[in-house]
């Protein structure tokens, strides 16, 4: 076993926490168990993710979703209330890490995206380095290169472009980040992929012809808490057991 504070010390070096400027807490988010043994890993703190860590007797419930968000009421009722009496109930501590793991260059979802779908990382920047852009190591045109997402990700993306134009480079950000599109369109880059579409982008990519593709808040952000999972089990030799919710959004 292992304790509590030594995990959060590794994951607030290892992800220089205190580096960002943040819309939800990172780091511990409800108070359990002292001693850890098991460590259970999910994108979001849905009660579904709880229950799952309840039944794997897990002392650290780790997620990149939390349950405290700077636009939410502060009252703890309903849903919240529900989720927050089977956390205390059976003493699992509710770790989060919002866009530190978004961004880390190994274990964060932009990383890991990348891993997935075959993209090369030539530059992270923009906000709080949040923004990547690449290049497909083997160029396609966007019709192969989205049946190919589909493949990784296991679920059909959106697609705006047309599907005979050749995608070479590209710009990502998991998760809702379709506001970065324009970035992505000043850059140059053939396609734009992320988590979300709102109305505006389709407009944007006919528009410009840079390609936009929006493959799934969460199946675009399933990667990144499990490699720190993973990379939490190396470096302490806690058992580690990860939920995949069946989330289409």
């Amino acid at each position: 076993m292992v304790s509590r504070q030594e995990i959060l010390a590794w994951c607030d070096n290892a992800l220089q926490t205190a580096q960002f400027k943040d819309y939800a807490p990172n780091g511990l988010q409800v108070e359990g168990k002292e001693k850890i043994a098991t460590i259970a890993t999910s994108v979001t703190a849905s009660l579904a993710a709880i229950e799952f860590a309840a039944e794997q007797q897990a002392d650290i419930l780790l997620v990149h979703h939390g349950l405290f968000w700077k636009s939410e009421p502060v009252t703890i009722t309903g849903w919240k209330k529900a989720r927050i009496e089977a956390l205390l109930r059976h003493q699992i501590n509710l770790v989060g890490y919002h866009l530190p793991l978004d961004a880390h260059p190994e274990w964060g979802n932009n990383a890991q995206l990348a891993a997935v779908l075959g993209l090369q990382t030539d530059n992270r920047c923009g906000e709080q380095n949040l923004f990547n852009t690449g290049r497909l190591k083997t160029p396609q045109t966007l019709a192969q290169f989205s049946d190919g997402i589909e493949a990784a990700l296991e679920r059909r993306p959106t697609v705006v472009g047309n599907p005979d134009r050749l995608i070479t480079t590209a710009a990502w950000c998991t998760g809702g980040a379709q506001g970065f599109f324009q970035q992505a369109v000043d850059a140059g880059v053939d396609a734009y992929i992320t988590g979300e579409i709102s109305e505006a982008q389709y407009h944007l990519a006919n528009e410009s012809g840079t390609a936009f593709i929006s493959a799934g808040h969460h199946a675009t952000e399933r990667y990144g808490v499990r490699a720190l999972g993973e990379a939490l089990k190396q470096a302490f030799a806690v058992e580690v057991i990860h939920f995949d919710e069946a989330n289409p959004a």
